[in-house]
């Protein structure tokens, strides 16, 4: 489908519909599973670190996965990848609410992450073709409506699934979804035709290997100790590796390199990559944060933690509808300037939680900050692809994509390791405090009197409290600084120009 035929698509109405069900099913799945984890453990008798696969062994399938979705298209077509995609994912759900074993699960999340990768890029590549430039904005606006949802409704959906039904449905909610979303790609989505294209294997390789590596050294780093494990000295010496041999070989070779090096001849294409990266920090990293805040430190339950949550969901939903109008009448710089602005003001106010305070400045931060990512996300996927030659965008949508991720699995291993080292040297500090000549213990309630070792003990548990909650609010400030820094970056994008569509086809990947 040529992006120059959008005026010739039928039921645009219903493609839209059907590749966001795909869309939204695989968003889902990147949280849904997360709240399940402890149900799953017991139920498959497994250990703690052994159940975390169940999330590893998905991200880095779907992380290996994603880069190959514009060469497949080449091959055999954007409507049957999809197709076969959506199939896929469905069916491996399936297998893993059916699971009886740690390996039968981690197996099919595994089919699962390899048949998911192809659906958000494909549904943002299709959404471009069949629009108009003039409402590219408004497209974008409903594909990011899909892609939040994941992080925002997953845990939420998820703990009252496991709560009320039981842990498996995490997985078998995907099957009607899936089912309605193939029935209506099949049904409404024109056929088009594809450029076959040599797949260059070594290039492939070495991007798929150092990004596996990647997502490994990120996900099992904190449980590891980083390189005091001989494993992650392992993983960062072969990924480093992989992405050299990557670079080297598609900067000499001759002839289509994996990587389209023509994305890199398109300034505004690279400069939202680098942005992408770093929405995806500063908003996985907080969403990896609060549930364990509110739980842990605050002890909310886990459907309530969802409730509290849910305005930030709101507030995303709002700025997307609005920006989807504006993004053809005010310069899309602007409004992801306010977008970041919105987004440092709620993390700044993040950095005023305590311990003995109510729900409401999570409530209203969270707004703040999910009309400030609803105001970042639109325009920036408008920006990305603006000025790139729609001939590329089945490549640009999954590198697009791929660095989104990336940029999430590096800010939650940023802030859990921080989490980690601040909570020590915060608890160290109060610690040293705790003496004879400290008048603050003359002032404790007896039950924390240092003296007996019961009292003792309590009043450890409490430093404790109190060094955690000073780590996370270090946390939230070191994303809000992220966030400042990134927003002088905004300078590197360009305007983009008012120009009919281009008549290349878009579906000559490579």
């Amino acid at each position: 489908m040529s992006g120059a035929k959008f005026q010739h698509v039928q039921h645009r109405g219903m493609i839209t519909l059907s590749i966001m069900l795909a869309t939204i099913m695989q968003a889902l799945d990147t949280t849904i599973a997360n709240v399940a984890l402890p149900h799953m453990q017991g139920s498959l008798q497994s250990s703690q670190d052994q159940i975390s696969w169940v999330l590893t062994s998905y991200i880095v399938a779907a992380a290996i996965a994603t880069p190959l979705t514009g060469w497949l298209c080449s091959q055999w077509g954007r409507r049957r990848v999809f197709l076969m995609a959506v199939a896929g994912f469905t069916a491996a759900s399936a297998l893993c609410g059916m699971a009886e074993s740690l390996w039968q699960i981690v197996a099919a999340r595994l089919l699962q992450g390899v048949f998911g990768a192809a659906l958000v890029p494909l549904s943002q590549a299709v959404l471009l073709d069949i629009n108009p430039r003039e409402k590219v904005g408004q497209a974008m606006a409903i594909w990011g409506a899909g892609i939040m949802i994941g992080p925002i409704l997953g845990p939420m959906l998820g703990g009252w699934l496991t709560d009320n039904v039981n842990w498996r449905w995490v997985f078998y909610i995907n099957m009607p979804v899936g089912a309605l979303a193939f029935y209506g790609i099949a049904r409404y989505l024109p056929q088009d035709r594809p450029a076959a294209v040599r797949l260059d294997m070594f290039g492939f390789a070495t991007l798929s290997l150092g990004v596996g590596l990647l997502q490994m050294f990120l996900d099992r780093g904190e449980q590891l100790d980083w390189f005091n494990s001989g494993e992650i000295q392992l993983e960062a010496l072969g990924c480093a590796v992989s992405f050299l041999l990557f670079a080297v070989h598609t900067a000499t070779t001759a002839g289509q390199s994996f990587f389209n090096r023509a994305l890199l001849h398109d300034r505004n294409f690279l400069a939202s990559v680098v942005f992408g990266f770093i929405l995806g920090m500063v908003l996985y990293a907080t969403m990896a944060l609060l549930p364990t805040l509110l739980q842990g430190m605050f002890g909310y339950p886990v459907v309530y933690t969802g409730m509290v949550m849910a305005p930030r969901g709101i507030g995303t939903m709002l700025a997307m509808l609005l920006v989807g109008r504006l993004v053809h009448r005010i310069d899309l710089r602007l409004i992801m300037g306010f977008g970041f602005a919105l987004t440092a003001i709620s993390l700044f106010e993040m950095t005023h939680m305590t311990l003995d305070m109510d729900s409401q400045l999570i409530v209203v931060s969270g707004f703040v900050q999910g009309l400030g990512i609803g105001f970042t996300f639109v325009p920036l996927s408008a920006a990305a692809f603006a000025t790139l030659d729609p001939a590329l965008r089945n490549d640009g949508t999954p590198i697009y994509s791929l660095m989104r991720n990336i940029g999430s699995s590096v800010g939650i291993s940023i802030v859990q390791a921080l989490l980690t080292e601040g909570s020590a040297r915060a608890h160290a500090e109060l610690a040293a405090d705790i003496n004879e000549a400290n008048p603050v213990l003359q002032s404790l309630p007896p039950a924390l009197d240092p003296h007996t070792h019961s009292r003792l003990m309590l009043l450890n548990i409490e430093v404790s409290r109190q060094a955690t909650m000073m780590a996370y609010v270090d946390d939230f400030r070191v994303m809000m600084v992220i966030t400042l820094l990134a927003m002088p970056l905004l300078l590197l994008l360009r305007k983009a120009r008012q120009q009919p569509e281009q008549t290349a086809p878009a579906d000559a990947g490579h």
